[in-house]
């Protein structure tokens, strides 16, 4: 027979162990927000040491009329205004990546995004990142794959910037490609390609939506990073061979 002491402790203890089971629980929850807040920043960070680090954006407004003249090179052309606008907004574009690791293609929403896309287009006719890298590939928290800085470091732009377009209600699901940046209106090069749904805050511009070659992506992300973490340059080389654009 079980004496009322006996039932005290029996109590006290499932109580107890009630009790490391969520603090445990808590703690495995914390970490993996943790884990996906560290990643979130990162992608701001990253882009934001790429603009800053440069010191050569431009906020000058005249720059969407302005022609676009070269006004350094340093691993590729900089210019000094953001280019002006020469896309047929109401058109149908597409790009095609091609890189060591395969080709992704994907279209392009001039409507929604006309600046993004029409410096898209205006670097990828200048061979802005032919012979350049994709440097940066997350798989946790976050997953996509960033390229588009031509020094492959992350600190590297064409030397002007532009607005933020298209983020009302923006959501960042697989085949999203969208630009990175280091706060508002810094947009410069560097883009990402999500190859995993992803969560993202509605401050990155998306612009393009992949419709081959996410097969290509799961494989990069697959493989991992150089230095085995959720963040880093990624083991399979992905070195951007050219970058194309086709209006229609």
């Amino acid at each position: 027979m079980v004496t009322s002491e006996q039932r005290r402790r029996q109590l006290a203890r499932d109580k107890y162990e009630r009790q490391i089971q969520a603090r445990a629980e808590a703690a495995a929850q914390r970490k993996k927000r943790n884990a996906i807040v560290a990643a979130v920043l990162a992608v701001v960070v990253v882009a934001g040491v790429a603009t800053v680090a440069s010191g050569v954006f431009s906020s000058d407004k005249k720059d969407d009329k302005a022609a676009a003249a070269p006004a350094a090179q340093a691993n590729g052309k900089k210019w000094d205004a953001e280019p002006a606008m020469t896309i047929d907004t109401k058109a149908a574009y597409t790009a095609t990546v091609d890189t060591s690791a395969g080709k992704v293609s994907f279209t392009l929403d001039a409507a929604k995004a006309p600046h993004t896309v029409n410096s898209f287009v205006f670097l990828a006719g200048q061979q802005f990142w032919d012979n350049t890298k994709c440097h940066r590939l997350t798989t946790e928290g976050i997953y996509v794959l960033q390229c588009g800085d031509p020094t492959g470091t992350g600190s590297g732009g064409p030397g002007y910037k532009f607005a933020d377009e298209n983020l009302e209600g923006a959501t960042y699901p697989a085949g999203t490609v969208a630009m990175a940046n280091a706060g508002p209106g810094t947009n410069g090069s560097q883009f990402f390609l999500v190859y995993k749904d992803t969560q993202l805050p509605p401050s990155y511009t998306p612009f393009g939506k992949i419709t081959a070659g996410l097969d290509v992506l799961q494989k990069i992300a697959d493989a991992g990073t150089q230095s085995g973490s959720g963040d880093g340059a990624p083991k399979t080389p992905v070195n951007v061979k050219s970058i194309t654009t086709v209006k229609g």
